[in-house]
């Protein structure tokens, strides 16, 4: 028996077939191989076509089938990830009425802060646990506001998993995770927040059937089975956004477990079982994969905007002549500390941690007769760590306690130098594990079919490092020089 994730990301589209008995990966694909395209009609307008994503999926799951090193029809179930916070309109006959305004698009920021201020502070925060912010329910707000034409014609409304899962199977279902992400879900009374679509003057009529996390979403129609080569009635039973399934792909499910990840922005993602807001709107609640009203885990969501983003930077301004490899072989020549050369790795757009300011990429420190290359890339990872500490701490203040990290081997992370500075500076161990979204998916599409639970789906997982804090107590200080930097640049 077999499983298939389907990770929905905004440069591509992955898929992992699993065994279900091992766990172990037997084939993977992704479409397409380079950058998917992303339209910008607009300064800070981000969107792209659902029908693309559908397209990715279809050629991903082909090219998996064409490894030949599995039956698809012995495909027993299937997860999907995707890429968060995307509106996804279709008129009544399901087709789709414009481009999905997807996560990193800005148009709506006005309107979320009007609702903000409209519905209360207080109110938001107890109740979505968030601003209404740039998220989805502000993103339909902003159609309604702007395109009548198009608001008129809404039939359902959908998350990017939603909708890759309704072209598979023909069912419309969401989740209470979906729409805790677009802001929609009322914690504080476990419902849509009917003030919140008052205020909007939304219609909840648009909003799917609404299916647990782990469960069935519908089944892959006949005509899709036979184009895909799956087998008609297979079941989609688990679906979720990337970051907490990021989080469940390295375990983190229970208070005390915390995920990162570093690729061209960075994330920390615990998990608390009280309804956890930030009185200061630095991080974002959740509904976590395992979350219920009964049995509250909300996944305590922090960004970074530029960290792999920072370090690819270095390297563009160095010349090409430098691979990954080569920053990272020559960080480790020089000691911690980068010989007072510090950086900080904020210039990729306001910093939703440093309360929404724009401090900008600083380095400083610099010694002409001292400072090297290696220095440089050095001190850009510190710099990166240094955030990583800062945002943790932020989120202890939100109740998360952390006693380890986990993360991919992947990004940033295959720096020893960068995961040094972090376990160093966090204090923390560090756990670094072989996987990635579309494995995790299809891990818990096992758990959504009964094959086996949430506690046995990780029996066995070891990580392939793990990195222990030592003796490096000059970290502290570099950190708190390299804060009281920071702080100077802020308001």
């Amino acid at each position: 028996m077999y499983l298939l994730g389907i990770d929905i990301g905004t440069s591509s589209v992955k898929v992992s077939v699993i065994d279900a008995e091992t766990k172990v990966k037997v084939a993977a694909a992704q479409f397409p191989e380079g950058e998917a395209p992303i339209q910008s009609p607009k300064p800070g307008w981000y969107e792209q076509h659902p029908e693309d994503w559908w397209s990715y999926t279809q050629k991903a799951i082909i090219k998996a089938n064409a490894t030949g090193k599995y039956n698809p029809k012995d495909i027993k179930g299937i997860g999907i990830s995707y890429q968060m916070h995307g509106l996804v309109l279709l008129n009544r006959h399901y087709h789709v009425l414009r481009p999905s305004i997807i996560w990193c698009d800005s148009r709506a920021v006005a309107i979320g802060e009007s609702a903000f201020e409209a519905l209360g502070k207080d109110y938001c925060r107890t109740h979505l646990l968030n601003s209404p912010g740039n998220f989805t329910a502000s993103k339909l707000a902003w159609v309604q506001q702007n395109e009548p034409h198009i608001y008129r014609q809404i039939h359902a409304m959908m998350l990017p998993g939603d909708y890759v899962s309704f072209c598979l199977t023909g069912q419309a279902t969401t989740s209470i995770s979906a729409l805790s992400e677009g802001i929609f879900w009322d914690f504080k009374n476990n419902t849509l927040c009917g003030q919140l679509f008052e205020h909007y003057k939304l219609d909840t009529h648009y909003i799917p059937a609404i299916h647990p996390v782990f469960g069935t979403h519908g089944s892959v129609s006949p005509a899709v089975a036979d184009e895909l080569g799956l087998k008609a009635g297979t079941p989609v039973t688990y679906k979720c956004g990337d970051q907490p399934n990021n989080a469940f792909s390295l375990n983190v499910q229970q208070p005390g477990e915390i995920a990162a990840t570093a690729g061209t922005s960075g994330v920390l993602y615990g998990v608390t079982q009280h309804l956890s807001y930030d009185a200061e709107s630095r991080v974002n609640s959740f509904a976590h994969v395992n979350h219920t009203a009964e049995d509250p885990r909300i996944g305590i969501l922090l960004c970074i905007n530029g960290t792999g983003n920072a370090y690819n930077w270095a390297r563009r301004i160095l010349g090409p002549q430098y691979s990954y490899n080569d920053m990272n072989f020559l960080s480790q020549s020089i000691p911690a500390g980068a010989h007072g050369l510090m950086f900080l790795p904020f210039g990729n757009g306001a910093e939703r941690m440093l309360n929404n300011t724009m401090p900008g990429a600083q380095l400083f420190g610099i010694d002409l007769n001292v400072h090297t290359p290696a220095h440089y890339f050095r001190a850009v990872q510190e710099g990166i760590a240094y955030s990583f500490r800062y945002g943790l701490d932020i989120m202890r203040e939100n109740g998360i306690a952390p006693t380890k990290m986990k993360a991919g081997r992947t990004n940033m992370f295959l720096s020893d130098t960068f995961c040094q500075a972090l376990t160093h500076v966090t204090n923390l161990e560090l756990e670094l594990y072989d996987t990635e979204g579309s494995v995790g998916a299809a891990i818990a599409a096992g758990i959504g079919l009964g094959a086996f639970n949430a506690q046995d789906a990780f029996v066995g997982k070891q990580p392939v490092q793990a990195i222990k804090p030592g003796k490096l107590t000059q970290y502290e200080d570099f950190y708190q020089q390299w804060k009281q930097r920071l702080l100077s640049y802020l308001p």
